[in-house]
């Protein structure tokens, strides 16, 4: 499947100055959010820590809440419509805050523990 196809997109993850991850936005998970974030990239913005298990980025997206989930596994991509985050998942959590699932990262999630708050995360298309 290529990085443009109808139902996934490839983007980067990136900590600036530490490492990059792929990661894949599924657009038959959540249409109009997935839609809203990709029409707004690319983004920029100082990472957050919601306790151990997720990893964040706010941004200026208003989607509101499109199939709401309180459960994720490691490796979730999802929308936390309150504050416009997009939230990543380190391990299996149940938040207790309804979110939007968006997609998934499925390589090697360790480096996730190594995000500080105020670390740079950038979000942009794959290129080539």
């Amino acid at each position: 499947m290529s990085s443009g196809s109808v139902s996934k997109t490839s983007l980067i993850f990136e900590i600036k100055g530490k490492f990059k991850l792929s990661c894949d936005l599924k657009r038959h998970l959540s249409p109009r959010t997935v839609g809203f974030i990709l029409r707004a990239l690319p983004l920029e913005g100082n990472a957050h820590r919601m306790g151990q298990s997720i990893v964040y980025l706010e941004t200026p997206i208003d989607s509101g809440i499109e199939r709401p989930r309180r459960e994720f596994k490691k490796g979730d991509v999802a929308f936390l419509p309150v504050s416009g985050s997009i939230c990543f998942f380190t391990k299996d959590s149940e938040p207790g805050k309804t979110m939007t699932p968006i997609g998934k990262i499925s390589e090697d999630l360790k480096v996730l523990d190594d995000v500080k708050a105020g670390d740079v995360i950038l979000l942009y298309a794959e290129t080539g």
